[in-house]
């Protein structure tokens, strides 16, 4: 399923090359208006095209938001705004931001009909807002959790823990903030987080050294950051 899952993604970023080329040429040729030009290519079509690209590839939050962001800025391109309008416009995209978060909100990653707060260390459900924190876990049986950092941090020591048969998910939503994980070197970290102006890293090859990851131990961290990042270390 995982080999399916990568090919269907590359067959799709395949597609977009083509459909990014043809319309290349179709500009050489001059067979595109020069007022489309313009419009078609900016960076606001640029995040519009990677967020359609997130959507069918599965990641419908960080698509959703990177859809929406760029079309909240190409309206400008298009059509004359009042000044009045104007005046709204930032917290109309905070807002915005907010509803796509709400709107493609799943629960998929949490155990069903379970409750979060009854799973103590073994799922956690954080949000930092303006601030940061640090969290240590000992779980026996980590299924993994969600954090949202907005314009601050969290870091996550999970060294002393162990992961569940199934292995772990982590779903991160980072704007202008961060999320840290300290992991036991074993463990095979899979990145399925996409990042615009962020950056993902994994810096435990710099601290251990000799020691190989194990399939069997895979923890899955997923999700989008804008303007911030996401950290797996060991120390």
């Amino acid at each position: 399923m995982e080999n399916k899952s990568v090919s269907n993604k590359r067959v799709l970023f395949g597609l977009f090359l083509i459909l990014v080329g043809i319309f290349w040429i179709l500009v050489k040729l001059d067979l595109i208006p020069h007022v489309w030009t313009d419009v078609l290519i900016s960076w606001q079509m640029l995040l519009i095209g990677i967020g359609v690209f997130s959507f069918i590839a599965g990641n419908r939050t960080a698509g959703t938001i990177l859809m929406f962001i760029g079309g909240f800025f190409l309206i400008d391109e298009l059509v004359v705004i009042p000044y009045q309008l104007r005046q709204i416009g930032w917290p109309v995209l905070i807002i915005g931001v907010g509803v796509a978060l709400l709107v493609t909100h799943r629960q998929r990653n949490q155990p069903p009909q379970i409750d979060a707060s009854s799973l103590g260390m073994d799922y956690f459900d954080d949000f930092v807002i303006f601030g940061g924190r640090e969290i240590f876990i000992n779980s026996k049986s980590f299924l993994g959790g969600k954090i949202t950092s907005i314009f601050g941090g969290a870091e996550y020591d999970l060294r002393q823990s162990s992961l569940s048969e199934n292995g772990a998910i982590i779903d991160c939503v980072a704007i202008f903030g961060g999320s840290g994980f300290k992991v036991p070197p074993d463990w095979t970290v899979k990145n399925e987080v996409t990042t615009i102006f962020g950056a993902f890293t994994d810096k435990r090859g710099a601290s251990v050294h000799d020691v190989s990851c194990d399939p069997a131990k895979t923890l899955i961290i997923k999700g989008f950051s804008a303007f911030g990042g996401v950290e797996v270390k060991y120390n």
